[in-house]
């Protein structure tokens, strides 16, 4: 099902060059489950749909017995046969180089020069004994515009409990600090700044005491709390009147709203207003309007594919965010053609507990350079 909803939107917009970034390699129980990430690299590099990517670039971070370093990422990038004279940027040499055939790299990405990889200090989110989330980055140079793709995977949020606690959340405020250290990290002094695109699993939730306070405005709450510690273990919403009808149930991972479909109904719109964590990095991010429902948490009963579950509030964790020196890449269209696509793929799908979620776009060549400062980005030294 995943690969297959992938592949028709690889047919719909034929994409000349195309970066994949995925999370969770291997799956929560990555010990038992990494043997089946070679079956799924080698049907997607041999599969029919893409059989016009003559050169590819794959990067897997497989090494889970390095706690220090593993972040469970994977970051796949393919390159159309038309597309002539590509080049990648190698970070310890500091230079562009040619990219020439298919590659794969796992393990230990730490000694690959083509990338930046690194994993958030355990100190980021101490609650979590065993974080995975970092961020992996690569630079590339297409038709003479310089760019950064910046794989990332930011921090959840243990407990609805403490979510709904305080607005804006702990759990925003953990995210805000992992996602300002990306941001810096890669306009830092050691390379030249180019425009960025940054995406992948940003763990952003609604602002969940706004939300709950919207949505059972008309009820009343029951708290209840564990008999020997005292502490809050579920929270119970009521309607005022109608038999006291239960509308939401509150634990620390249950999210339990009696009606699925202000999630869906036009795309989750009227709950956007909630969508809050982006607006802090508004003078360094641009993100196109999103017109599709929250990406997280659906179901992963192959037979729900428009389920969510009810494990925590629906939100737009999944994002594509640029700089805003990106936009100057992207090329307008001159006779409303719609060339810009942001959506999600498999609406109707099980894609797993996150719906991917793609940017489809031109590139403009030579874009987003400073005429007075025109330079050749790659050539190769």
């Amino acid at each position: 099902h995943w690969l297959f909803s992938l592949f028709q939107v690889v047919h719909a917009h034929k994409p000349h060059f195309m970066a994949l970034h995925c999370q969770e390699f291997g799956g929560k129980n990555y010990e038992a489950s990494m043997s089946h990430v070679d079956k799924f690299v080698k049907e997607l590099l041999s599969s029919d749909a893409m059989k016009d990517y003559n050169r590819a670039r794959v990067y897997l971070d497989e090494n889970y017995k390095s706690q220090e370093h593993f972040t469970a990422l994977g970051s796949f990038y393919f390159l159309h046969e038309s597309l002539k004279n590509i080049y990648q940027f190698d970070f310890k040499a500091k230079k562009y180089k040619k990219v020439t055939g298919k590659e794969i790299y796992s393990d230990t990405l730490e000694s690959t020069p083509m990338l930046e990889k690194e994993k958030f200090p355990q100190d980021y989110f101490p609650e979590c004994k065993w974080s995975r989330k970092g961020f992996i980055r690569t630079r590339w140079c297409i038709t003479d515009c310089a760019f950064d793709l910046v794989n990332i995977h930011l921090f959840h949020d243990a407990s609805n409990l403490i979510a709904w606690e305080t607005s804006p959340s702990v759990y925003s405020g953990i995210r805000h600090k992992a996602l300002g250290y990306v941001l810096d990290r890669i306009i830092d002094q050691r390379f030249e700044k180019v425009s960025y695109f940054v995406f992948g699993d940003f763990n952003f939730r609604l602002d969940a005491k706004a939300v709950v306070e919207t949505l059972c405005a008309k009820a009343t709450m029951q708290t209840i709390r564990a008999a020997d510690t005292n502490e809050v273990v579920k929270l119970i919403f009521r309607e005022s009147d109608n038999d006291r009808k239960v509308m939401l149930q509150l634990e620390k991972k249950l999210f339990d709203y009696f009606n699925q479909d202000v999630f869906r109904d036009n795309n989750g719109t009227a709950l956007l207003e909630f969508d809050r964590e982006l607006s802090v990095f508004k003078d360094r991010l641009y993100e196109l309007d999103i017109s599709f429902p929250p990406s997280y948490p659906y179901s992963e009963d192959s037979s729900q594919g428009k389920q969510y579950m009810n494990t925590r509030c629906p939100a737009w964790c999944d994002r594509i965010l640029m700089s805003h020196s990106a936009k100057e890449l992207i090329l307008k269209s001159e006779n409303d053609e719609k060339i810009v696509i942001y959506d999600h793929i498999g609406p109707n799908v099980c894609m797993g507990d996150h719906k991917p979620v793609f940017l489809s776009f031109r590139i403009a060549a030579g874009a987003g350079k400073p005429i007075a400062n025109v330079h050749k980005c790659c050539v190769v030294q």
